[in-house]
């Protein structure tokens, strides 16, 4: 076993080459991402400039603190630009239905945009999910807007960022390169997956996905990632202390100037 595996809950942010805050509660980790997301906007807001977030869809417990956030401060989210990182295709390489209850693009309607206050929500072309047709699009519209000023996510069993799954044939440089594309979920994802949303019916978890490249997230000025569950423990220790690798993409932000990593007691336990 890697030594790593070994540090206990205090020992995690000694030496670590992502900076870690560990909190207690999951509710504190959701709280810390939504208001990453307000500070974004609002710095923005006071200096007349547009804001760009990439945003997942898992974990999700800061939604609705960011919502509430949002109305109560009256928050003017007209000039900002939401990437959500990816969604689900389906077997005709499509988007699958928003109807769908694993539907990204249906949680983002749902739960945030349809419970914001209309006055403040950013118009329907600022809220962006890559496109299977064409997922360089998202690429180009980002770039075009200055790349993103945040980047807000969790980390998967396997490592990956959004769905970067490991592609340890790669070089780190080539692999930072890459943008946004439809790929096939990798196994270990797709079980994950299916236990949280689906209650182990793997048979009915999509194979494929589009998502933001690892480029984009790399690109973003500041990454904040939330980890909470009890597997996350191994994910935590590996991407704070493991060496860099394409086959463990979160270790990529280790050379990134401006990433956190937020763990509950449970992650860091």
């Amino acid at each position: 076993m890697k030594t790593y595996y070994s540090l206990k809950a205090e020992e995690l942010a000694q030496g670590a080459r992502i900076p870690l805050m560990r909190l207690n509660e999951s509710g504190e980790v959701f709280y810390e991402l939504a208001l990453a997301m307000i500070r974004a906007i609002e710095d923005n807001n006071r200096e007349g400039k547009p804001t760009v977030l990439i945003l997942p869809v898992g974990p999700v417990g800061q939604h609705p603190i960011f919502v509430r956030l949002v109305n109560q401060r009256r928050l003017d989210m007209t000039r900002v630009w939401i990437f959500s990182m990816d969604e689900y295709l389906d077997q005709d390489g499509q988007w699958i239905p928003e109807s769908n209850p694993l539907s990204f693009r249906g949680f983002m309607n749902r739960q945030v945009y349809s419970r914001i206050h209309p006055e403040l929500l950013p118009p329907e072309e600022q809220r962006i999910f890559p496109d299977p047709k064409d997922p360089e699009a998202a690429d180009l519209l980002m770039a075009s807007l200055g790349g993103p000023d945040l980047c807000i996510g969790g980390i998967g069993l396997n490592g990956h960022l959004a769905f970067n799954e490991p592609q340890p044939e790669l070089s780190i440089e080539e692999f930072s390169a890459l943008g946004s594309r439809v790929r096939a979920i990798a196994p270990e994802t797709r079980a994950a997956n299916c236990m949280g949303d689906l209650k182990g019916a793997l048979e009915d978890m999509p194979t494929h996905c589009v998502t933001l490249g690892i480029k984009q997230i790399l690109s973003s000025r500041k990454v904040v990632l939330g980890v909470f569950r009890d597997w996350h423990r191994g994910v935590l220790r590996r991407a704070l202390h493991g060496e860099q690798t394409t086959d463990f993409p979160v270790t990529l932000l280790q050379s990134h100037p401006d990433a956190l990593i937020i763990s509950n007691a449970t992650a860091a336990g």
